[in-house]
């Protein structure tokens, strides 16, 4: 169903359930593995797509469509990610680099990735970079994301998201090839 028509159908109170319904089942699985990349646990991801989700039912009437229904969608899953992360910083007094830490531990306990190693290595040179750069290399590598696309997502330009993504690439590449050494 496209976009158009879920948001008429939200707009009729009759039908403003089975629009929500389906707009969830058209957006939900992307929703979640772009939330996944960023906090790793399934269950703090699937808590935050939740979230989002009640954000977007909540704000969804005021959605202007100045933006794809999908840009806003993964903007507010962004700014969710971002937000959980700072907050269990301050929760825990962890610097940066312990949620990384952290976050790793959960990456190597999870068994779908423990078979394999490049992916393994990969996940951990991601989670080294800081969150925002980590957001623009997810949603650029894993997403496939254009660079416009990104801008709207992030509220920040196209020449800044591609200098964030290539020194991304760099650390990453630094940090594979220090642990293959």
């Amino acid at each position: 169903m496209e976009d158009q028509e879920i948001l008429l159908k939200f707009r009729d109170p009759a039908a403003r359930n089975v629009a929500f319904n389906q707009l969830v089942r058209k957006y939900q699985q992307r929703v979640y593995w772009h939330v996944r990349k960023m906090v790793i646990d399934h269950d703090d991801a699937d808590d935050l797509v939740q979230d989002v989700f009640v954000k977007v039912w909540n704000n969804l009437e005021n959605f202007r469509a100045d933006a794809s229904l999908y840009t806003w969608i993964y903007r507010i899953a962004t700014n969710e990610c971002l937000n959980f992360l700072q907050s269990k910083r301050r929760k825990f007094f962890l610097p940066l680099n312990d949620v990384g830490a952290e976050l790793s531990a959960k990456l190597e306990a999870d068994d779908s990735l423990a078979a394999d190693e490049v992916e393994l290595k990969l996940q951990k040179a991601i989670l080294r970079l800081p969150d925002k750069q980590r957001m623009v290399f997810n949603l650029r590598y894993y997403d496939e994301m254009p660079y416009e696309q990104m801008a709207e997502v992030t509220g920040t330009s196209v020449g800044a998201l591609k200098a964030s993504y290539h020194h991304a690439v760099k650390k990453i590449e630094q940090y594979v090839n220090e642990a293959s050494h």
